[in-house]
């Protein structure tokens, strides 16, 4: 993989090392080729990460990404900024590894179906400004009415960002299930759903549905889109799966560390 392109967090420094290493890398017989890159190198955190695989969707079966951190999280990144010189010795030396990760496709319905959407880490319906109502099937058969602030549904990849921060459980690396955790939901003596993360099997469909959606909104990764109009809401893991690029093992648990 020869040919690449940079993707920054956008502040000083990063553009600064964006120079840096893009000069390196051509002094190394690589092509700066933003229109067709094959090695998508990201210079930030794990926001830099999501933003770059979302802007490269149309070629996600061409383009391989790795990352450098310089951000506040990096849990998707290999290299830090002190690892420069190993980064440009790897990168020229060595065969990149391929991990393919799956993304999860969203669909919303209004009795026909409206838009697909998808997904890394998670998708999350919210409201925050009333109590949402969620009617949750797994597989077509009903299985709670939900009330509180909303629902999020995460990849095996994503059950350590937002997942992780509502109460959700971490998925280890090569369990591909999808996992539904509650948003603030509400218990009490009218009103209780399971109030604990569900584990669906990776070929499991999650549906979500509701007489008003209107005032919440549709997260995926770091995007979002209102509801209006929109009925239910379905979640299942797809053909299509993001290629990270290793040059080095970084162990699981070594990368669950960073976090904490």
């Amino acid at each position: 993989m020869r040919r690449f392109t940079i993707e920054t967090r956008g502040d000083d420094y990063s553009r600064r090392l964006q120079e840096e290493i893009s000069d390196r890398l051509c002094g190394l017989d690589f092509v700066c080729d933003p229109d067709s890159p094959e090695l998508v190198i990201t210079i930030g955190g794990d926001g830099t990460f999501l933003r770059a695989i979302h802007r490269q969707f149309s070629r996600l079966n061409e383009v391989a990404f790795v990352g450098i951190h310089t951000g506040t999280l990096g849990f998707f990144t290999d290299y830090s900024k002190d690892d420069l010189e190993e980064f440009y010795r790897d990168v020229s030396t060595k065969e990149a590894q391929i991990q393919k990760v799956p993304l999860m496709k969203i669909t919303t319905y209004n009795g026909t179906k409206l838009n697909d959407y998808f997904a890394v880490n998670e998708m999350r319906v919210e409201n925050v400004k009333q109590t949402q109502l969620i009617d949750v099937r797994i597989d077509n058969e009903f299985f709670e009415t939900f009330r509180g602030t909303g629902m999020c549904v995460s990849s095996q990849a994503g059950s350590t960002a937002y997942n992780r921060s509502a109460g959700g459980a971490i998925l280890h690396e090569g369990l591909d299930f999808l996992q539904l955790t509650e948003i603030t939901g509400i218990h009490h003596q009218a009103y209780r759903s399971l109030g604990s993360p569900l584990i669906i099997k990776k070929d499991g469909v999650i549906r979500l549905e509701s007489h008003d959606f209107e005032k919440a909104i549709l997260c995926y990764d770091h995007l979002y889109t209102e509801m209006i109009g929109v009925k239910a809401i379905e979640c299942r893991a797809c053909t299509k799966s993001i290629r990270f690029a290793h040059y080095k093992k970084i162990p699981y648990l070594q990368r669950l560390k960073s976090l904490f």
